[in-house]
């Protein structure tokens, strides 16, 4: 069936959030005021509702919707996991049209708060800093970024993150890309050749000076911007101005240069190009 789908959300569980308070993070502009382990929740539940009411599913909207849908989510996410999971977890939550949660969990690398919530990304000549205080993510053990063909075209299901995945998982399969990999390919758009997103990334790149990522509508459309998705961790950066939005030709890129990536459930970390 056409509506037969689920929208979905990735995100991070870390207990090591619960230090975040502690560490004053307002210079990052960010006014953590409670204490919580789920990484950025109001920002996937807003993702979430948006999709819903894209598509009408009242139910779903009614289930996300305001502080008591936010508390309503965080309660069964934590009811899933338990209090005292002591590791850091990847949470799936989807939710189907008739408001019916499904919520999935399993191991996730551990990550520094600073990859969890940079004040800015290093520039690709820029020296590492040793200050704790800086929360300058680490450019350590980094991605192999490939570059998919020109096979993917924009849908509502490319702008929206649902489990209709066919273009994601057909680009990780012609770059032979498997979970425990540390590789992400970068989706182009069929149309007109410019990046759209990773398979499960936003890539940053950069440009004249400064970091870069593909452009999203505001709200869907079939000619407006990149057709890929505004991911949560992309909100944050565009938010704070570590990233500005651009048009991103896939011929423009070069073979090894620098590019950042993030998603809600690791962080921001970095990778090279690879075009051979």
């Amino acid at each position: 069936m056409e509506d037969d789908f689920q929208v979905f959300s990735s995100l991070r569980y870390d207990p090591a959030l619960l230090e975040v308070p502690a560490r004053n993070l307002s210079h990052a502009g960010w006014n953590w005021t409670t204490s919580s382990p789920l990484y950025m929740l109001d920002y996937h539940r807003d993702r979430m509702l948006r999709a819903a009411a894209h598509w009408g599913w009242d139910a779903a909207v009614e289930l996300l919707f305001g502080e008591a849908g936010l508390k309503r989510l965080e309660e069964r996410i934590m009811d899933h996991i338990g209090e005292n999971e002591p590791s850091p977890q990847k949470v799936r939550v989807a939710i189907t049209r008739h408001g019916q949660l499904f919520i999935s969990c399993g191991p996730v690398p551990t990550t520094t708060l600073a990859n969890l919530f940079p004040t800015q990304l290093p520039s690709p000549d820029q020296s590492p800093s040793d200050d704790p205080n800086d929360f300058v993510p680490s450019t350590a053990h980094g991605y192999q970024i490939l570059v998919d063909g020109p096979h993917t075209a924009r849908s509502e299901h490319t702008y929206f993150k649902t489990t209709k995945r066919a273009p994601y998982d057909g680009a990780r399969q012609r770059a032979q890309i498997s979970l425990p990999d540390k590789k992400e390919v970068l989706i182009v758009n069929a149309v007109d050749g410019s990046v759209m997103e990773g398979s499960i990334t936003t890539p940053y790149f950069w440009r004249d000076g400064r970091w870069v990522t593909p452009v999203v509508s505001r709200e869907y459309s079939a000619d407006e911007g990149s057709g890929g998705q505004n991911g949560t961790s992309r909100r944050w950066a565009l938010e704070r101005g570590i990233a500005v939005e651009g048009t991103m030709p896939a011929a423009s890129l070069v073979d090894g240069e620098a590019c950042w990536l993030s998603n809600g459930a690791r962080g921001f970390f970095y990778g090279t190009v690879t075009l051979s």
